[in-house]
């Protein structure tokens, strides 16, 4: 049929079965893109869902797939001439290369996407993840396409491999806090907005974790930036976690002999009466406004401890703080409305004392002469 056709139009058969060949593909191609709008469409409408990573999965592949079939069709199809036979033959490989390939990168590629989007701090994670698996895939499809070509490469492999003992050397440090930095951003032991300590004595809140620093801003509004290398091995203390309350003790002393009942049930007034639901007093608020970011639940408590000191009888009243830097304000206006309220209670809070004993006589004489 196709030699009649041939003969019919006045071209060359082996003319004719190239341009057929052609025909052919173009047909594929176009099959192949209209696939992939419908699957595009349906990945878009089934957002969210299993349903969109199977139809994205389709719709990486419906072009390749369809040009395969075309050539594959073509080559089994037609009596081409030998040059063309292995330029489609090399395609063709070409092609199921790409195939074996690009099906497990995309698989992965789609897996870390949905992964972002269940968990958005992940993002900047996936996203050099994702460059990464690209760029491994596509060494090694590239790798076994020379290799087949007849393009052997020992001799690049040799000076990659000396080149690369070199650079990673050379950028061991920045290696080092890239890695760091990805352990961070997995792992999540911090994340901005956390108010952090180090092991180390820097605090503040965690602003940014870049690839190299990450930038945390103390009290005094500077910044410091830690390198994720040190970071990554550093003891952290995270006050956001698990939630931003934490506890707060101040420590009294008051003097032997007053009624240790008496001040514990005191000093719970004292801290009930600033937790109180109300009008904020803050800082500059009379004694009986409520002191911002002291938490009225769980309730305080008092207990006689650590108990015996020196000079005086030393009571701890616990309490909580709706964040960690809130404790500074809380435990300036708790101190001074317990002094307030021991004056008026006639508490005694002494000053340390010490005893000296002096001896008295020849003894004494002789010790001072020695």
């Amino acid at each position: 049929m196709l030699n009649h056709l041939a003969q019919t139009l006045h071209i060359p058969l082996g003319r004719f079965y190239v341009l057929t060949a052609g025909v052919m593909v173009s047909i594929g191609l176009l099959l192949g893109m209209t696939l992939n709008r419908v699957f595009h469409r349906n990945a878009r409408r089934f957002a969210a869902t299993r349903a969109e990573w199977f139809f994205s999965l389709l719709q990486s592949f419906s072009i390749p797939l369809m040009v395969l079939a075309s050539l594959y069709a073509a080559l089994e199809s037609l009596t081409l001439p030998l040059r063309f036979e292995h330029l489609l033959s090399k395609l063709i490989f070409v092609l199921v290369l790409l195939v074996v390939f690009y099906f497990p990168a995309r698989i992965a590629i789609l897996g870390l996407r949905r992964l972002g989007q269940k968990e958005p701090q992940l993002e900047r994670v996936t996203q050099p993840a994702t460059f990464l698996i690209k760029l491994l895939f596509t060494l090694v499809a590239l790798v076994i396409l020379l290799e087949n070509f007849g393009i052997h490469l020992t001799a690049i492999w040799t000076t990659l491999g000396i080149g690369s003992v070199a650079v990673a050397l050379a950028l061991q440090e920045t290696l080092s806090n890239f890695f760091a930095g990805l352990y961070l951003l997995a792992d999540r032991p911090i994340s901005p907005g956390d108010y952090v300590k180090l092991d180390s004595g820097q605090e503040g809140y965690v602003v940014r974790v870049g690839w190299r620093a990450t930038s945390i801003r103390p009290l005094s509004y500077n910044m410091v930036f830690v390198p994720n290398s040190v970071l990554a091995k550093a003891v952290i203390t995270n006050y956001s976690l698990p939630d931003e309350r934490t506890g707060l003790s101040i420590q009294v002393g008051v003097a032997y002999g007053t009624d240790a009942r008496r001040v514990e049930q005191i000093l719970v007034e004292i801290a009930q009466q600033a937790a109180r639901p109300g009008e904020a007093g803050g800082i500059s608020g009379t004694s009986g406004s409520r002191v911002d970011g002291l938490l009225a639940d769980p309730p305080p408590s008092a207990q006689l401890i650590p108990g015996f000191g020196k000079s005086t009888l030393d009571f701890t009243l616990g309490v909580q703080v709706r964040r960690f830097v809130d404790q500074y304000a809380v435990q300036s206006e708790l101190r001074k409305r317990i002094l307030e309220r021991f004056r008026k209670e006639g508490i005694e809070m002494p000053f340390p004392t010490q005893t000296v004993l002096l001896e008295s006589g020849k003894e004494s004489a002789e010790g001072s002469g020695q």
